[in-house]
């Protein structure tokens, strides 16, 4: 349904005129803004960041009346082609130029434009003493709000609250005519139809996210932390199952022993050791507790962690320290249950500490190249796809070992309904442009730096594909889809029917993320 481009000669003058210095047709930023972690496509004409939803809408607009393609990019930390371009000449728009929050503390409710990242939007709220649901994903430094709705996001908050869309109150969303669209009422979600669930996790090929509109909460400032040391994938997913299904914990991951020896594990510099030991006094609520966290972190080093085959780490909150206590006794007899050892909890402690952290995983511990890829799945698929999974890996254990490459897992329980699986790639590659700006300087120094190795990073691309189609035969669903997930292919014919419909509706030209979706 995608036209083809129509460019008009004074389409940059048009938008120079809307944005000013804020159209970027500079080839480097032009190139970074068509590269995600893993890939790139086709290099933009320009950059747009709009800094008004009024901007917005003009840009949008000046590329419907010339059939323009145009991507959408909020912080960038993406992976499965979603706002790199698929046609050439089209227009990247990034968003970080919206930052305005608004507060309505009374309501229970605040308003952010897309652009504003989780951590810029916790800040907002402490003053509050508010939070929303739903708080960000790790990248949270970098990942925005309007770009967890578009693709959807999991993290803080999932293990009670659920995933980005679950905190939702409604959107103002752009349509690829350059209309502005709202949903629902100003307070609540489900006024009518749920025309706001229309347009999370369309990776934009719907409307252009301006404004999220999120649930509050009060902050609960007590909590408790527990970490588990398991050697057998199903007692750790059975644990994990069912501590989901007692709405235990606010947050949950586990990690193999890859991750838990490389991302995870390994030793952090000076500096970022003395941060991390500032952000667990600061988070600890008094100085005896921090005093306590820091020696507990500082006597247990990492050698649990290192011994682990299968670590899973939680943090439990409460409206008091009993409370919070209480549901990590609870999660520690459920684990104990299943064979399970009880190791310090250090990890959880900094992840409360610190839940949003530098970018510094784009690349492996080492400075290899890194994807990850997941899959959300239901109970009684687990165990099949584990074992699937591990036999992949052993048929390909050979072309693994000759290229380098290594992979490690790691996990997370949605609620009590789903399990997401993330393998992981490693493999020895020169960096792109995405990874020379989004590395600290001082984070580049640590690593090595690869020569291009375009081999493995074939094996990787092949094996990449072969194991989402595995995903697919047991049934997974998928955030961020981009286009590297068969969101289509799984459709029945009437549901499709009706997105393609909403599709020519709302982007009756075809400029929104062409090929997003597999539309």
């Amino acid at each position: 349904m995608a036209t083809a481009a129509r460019p008009l000669p004074d389409l940059l003058e048009r938008l120079a005129a809307i944005l000013g210095a804020d159209l970027l047709t500079d080839e480097a930023d032009r190139r970074f803004a068509g590269t995600d972690v893993f890939a790139a496509g086709e290099i933009p004409l320009a950059v747009a960041r709009p800094r008004s939803v009024e901007a917005l809408q003009a840009v949008v607009a000046a590329c419907a009346e010339t059939g323009t393609p145009v991507a959408v990019r909020g912080g960038g930390a993406s992976y499965t082609d979603g706002y790199t371009h698929a046609r050439a000449g089209g227009i990247t728009l990034d968003m970080s130029g919206l930052k305005r929050i608004e507060v309505n503390a009374t309501n229970g409710v605040v308003t952010a434009e897309a652009g504003v990242t989780w951590a810029e939007l916790r800040d907002a709220l402490l003053p509050h003493g508010l939070r929303t649901p739903f708080f960000g994903p790790f990248s949270g430094l970098a990942a925005t709000v309007g770009g967890s709705m578009s693709q959807h996001s999991i993290s803080h908050g999932t293990g009670i609250w659920g995933v980005s869309a679950d905190s939702l109150v409604g959107l103002d969303v752009v349509t690829g005519t350059g209309a502005l669209l709202s949903t629902g009422a100003p307070h609540f979600r489900h006024y009518g139809p749920d025309l706001a669930g229309l347009f999370t996790g369309d990776c934009g090929a719907l409307g252009v996210k301006a404004r999220v509109r999120l649930r509050l909460l009060r902050r609960r400032e007590h909590f408790a932390a527990a970490s588990f040391s398991l050697g057998d994938f199903a007692a750790m997913h059975a644990a994990m199952r069912e501590v989901g299904l007692e709405a235990l914990d606010d947050e949950n991951f586990g990690l193999d022993a890859t991750l838990q020896q490389g991302q995870i594990g390994r030793n952090a510099g000076v500096a970022q050791k003395a941060e991390i030991a500032r952000q667990v006094m600061k988070g600890a609520g008094s100085l005896g507790a921090g005093v306590k966290a820091l020696a507990k972190m500082a006597a247990a080093g990492d050698r649990a962690l290192r011994q682990a085959s299968f670590a899973v780490h939680y943090i439990a909150e409460g409206v008091s320290p009993r409370e919070a206590e209480d549901r990590v006794a609870r999660i520690a007899a459920i684990f104990a249950a299943h064979g399970a050892e009880r190791i310090p909890e250090t990890v959880p402690t900094v992840v409360r500490s610190m839940p949003f952290a530098p970018l510094t995983n784009v690349v492996g511990p080492g400075g290899e190249r890194w994807v990850p890829f997941h899959a959300i799945l239901a109970h009684d698929a687990v165990g099949p796809f584990h074992a699937a999974l591990e036999a992949y890996f052993a048929a390909n254990a050979a072309v693994m070992e000759e290229h380098r490459i290594t992979s490690g897992r790691m996990f997370m329980a949605i609620q009590g309904h789903g399990f997401v699986y993330e393998p992981t790639f490693y493999w020895p590659d020169c960096q792109t442009i995405y990874h020379e700006r989004t590395l600290p300087p001082e984070h580049q120094k640590t690593i090595a730096h690869f020569p291009e190795n375009l081999a493995a990073r074939a094996e990787v691309k092949r094996m990449k594909a072969e194991i989402i189609d595995l995903m697919a035969a047991h049934g997974a669903a998928h955030f961020q889809v981009g286009r590297v997930y068969p969101w289509a292919a799984s459709r029945d014919a009437a549901s499709l029917a009706l997105v393609r419909a909403l599709k020519r509706e709302l982007d009756p030209h075809g400029i929104l993320s062409p090929g997003a979706l597999g539309l």
